[in-house]
Parts: C-alpha cells; sequence; structure tokens
C-alpha cells in the first residue's frame, strides 16, 4: 500500500496522513568533522549516534540531516583557537533492531553493522588502542 503524505479531507477538513501513521525508532550515525584556523590543525572525527523518533524512513532521514546541521558549532578552545565542528556526513538511518524498550532492562540492542577488516577497524577507533587525543 502506498500512503500519500499529501493531505486528505476528512469530515473535520484538511488532515495530514503522517498524522495518523505511528512513530518508530531509528538511529542515525551521524559524522562530524573539526576545523580550525590554526595551520598545523589536525581534524578530528565524531561519529555519533542518534536516536530518532519518525513515521517512516524517509522523515527519520530528513531528522538525522536536520539533527546534524543543528549540532555544527564554533568556539574558541583555551588557546584562543577558533574550533568549528560541523556535518560531515549522515552516515546511516536504520530501524532499531527493537522498537519495544523495557526500562527494567539491563541493556537493549539497538543496532549493529558488520565489517570485514578488523585492521581498518583498529587502525580509526582510538578506544580499541586507548590513545588519547585532544582538540
Amino acid at each position: 500500500m502506498i500512503i500519500d503524505s499529501k493531505s486528505s479531507c476528512g469530515e473535520h477538513g484538511m488532515k495530514s496522513e503522517s498524522a495518523n501513521k505511528t512513530e518508530s525508532f531509528y538511529i542515525a550515525i551521524i559524522l562530524y568533522k573539526s576545523s580550525s584556523d590554526k595551520p598545523d590543525y589536525q581534524p578530528l572525527y565524531q561519529e555519533s549516534f542518534v536516536l530518532i523518533k519518525a513515521t517512516s524512513l524517509e522523515s527519520a532521514k530528513d531528522k538525522a540531516w536536520n539533527h546534524g546541521k543543528n549540532e555544527s558549532v564554533s568556539y574558541t578552545n583555551e588557546n584562543g583557537e577558533t574550533i568549528t565542528w560541523s556535518l560531515q556526513q549522515v552516515v546511516d538511518v536504520n530501524s532499531v533492531l527493537y522498537d519495544d524498550f523495557d526500562s527494567s532492562e539491563d541493556g537493549v540492542d539497538l543496532y549493529a553493522r558488520h565489517f570485514r577488516n578488523y585492521k581498518a577497524y583498529h587502525s580509526f577507533e582510538p578506544l580499541l588502542s586507548r590513545e588519547q587525543f585532544a582538540e
């Protein structure tokens, strides 16, 4: 069944179809990049997992882009350098694995992704090597 997002008339006038749809949870993986006015600045990247409530995957994707844009920020650090965080990419948006959260559980699987090259993963994941980094 195809649901048109355009409004339809009911007995109470114009009514949006999306108002009748139930919302579900989605996970968005959003990538941010830092930059600076410092000439030798090494960019830092942040991968953020964001829980989004939406009526469809397309709506969740739109909300993820908007969230990423709204999180962009610039500030002056303790060394007087301007640091800017900006949206680099929305990497993925997908339904959560289990949409029925139970607050009495110790953990709930929300998202899973797969890869083949552990060496490549290890090379970019600072928590695996306990790398310390600063801005």
